[in-house]
């Protein structure tokens, strides 16, 4: 283990992005065809945390996982300017490391914020996307719809209550998964620590707009994650991946919350490595 309280992976400076050069933090492993894991918002949010159980067996598989820490998470760059922390600024981050790495024909695979990073990548850049996985993606509902979810709500209150360290980090997950024997000490211990460095803006309101009308510019094929207990995100979002996307696939999962790859985990990784090698 490194000093911090996820391992130390690689890290790739990719040039100055509203006004701060900016570096990027991933884990790597396997050769392949790409493909890019991005986390979801939250104290403690980081490309291993989220992915650790995943990305080994997809690079088994024949594939090049790459999981970054997003700006502002994790150990890559952070900002105090809470209004810097929108879709385009993520994006921006994402585009960077893969021109560093030289990626193309790329899987984008995003939980929450980044499947809504993942489904704005996918619109601006269509050109570097093979395919997208998508996991209870935000971006697919109005700010407000969000900030009325029980999970959003609790996740807030916990923060503006002054509450830190471990007890914090288990309180503010508590609503992420239906079996809270998956919040393991492993879990926390990961996160706690990980969530002291980030900044108030990082745990301040995201940016990120209702991009369901755009749904039907995506020409890549795409597969798509919910679970039906989820309290972060609406499950109507389904709905919307599968009517909007023309080459769309949505995988309903009851006793899910908002973490599939980790409460269905072989079921996960089983089913996107088909997705990826068949279509």
């Amino acid at each position: 283990m490194s000093q911090f309280s996820i391992p130390e992976g690689q890290y790739v400076d990719i040039g100055e992005i509203a006004g701060q050069t900016q570096r990027v933090h991933y884990h790597e492993q396997g050769s392949g065809d790409p493909v890019i894991f991005l986390h979801g918002a939250g104290g403690g949010a980081s490309g291993y945390s989220n992915f650790k159980g995943n990305y080994p067996e997809f690079a088994k598989a024949g594939f090049r996982a790459i999981v970054p820490d997003m700006l502002g998470y994790g150990l890559s760059s952070k900002t105090e300017e809470p209004k810097q922390y929108h879709l385009d600024f993520f994006i921006a981050g994402i585009k960077g490391l893969v021109n560093k790495l030289g990626l193309k024909n790329i899987t984008i695979l995003g939980n929450s914020l980044g499947g809504a990073v993942a489904l704005g990548y996918a619109l601006k850049y269509p050109e570097d996307v093979k395919s997208l996985i998508l996991m209870a993606p935000g971006g697919v509902e109005d700010l407000q719809t969000y900030l009325d979810m029980p999970g959003i709500a609790n996740m807030f209150s916990i923060y503006q209550s002054g509450k830190t360290g471990k007890e914090a980090m288990r309180a503010v997950m508590s609503m992420q998964v239906v079996d809270q024997s998956l919040l393991t000490d492993e879990i926390i211990n990961e996160r706690a620590p990980i969530a002291e460095t980030q900044t108030q803006a990082a745990r301040s309101v995201l940016i990120v707009p209702n991009m369901t009308e755009q749904l039907p510019e995506l020409k890549c094929n795409v597969l798509g994650f919910w679970g039906m207990q989820d309290a972060f995100n609406p499950v109507g979002g389904a709905d919307k991946l599968a009517k909007g996307i023309k080459n769309c696939r949505v995988i309903l999962v009851n006793q899910c919350g908002h973490w599939v790859q980790v409460e269905h985990r072989e079921m996960f990784n089983r089913s996107c490595i088909d997705f990826m090698q068949n279509g």
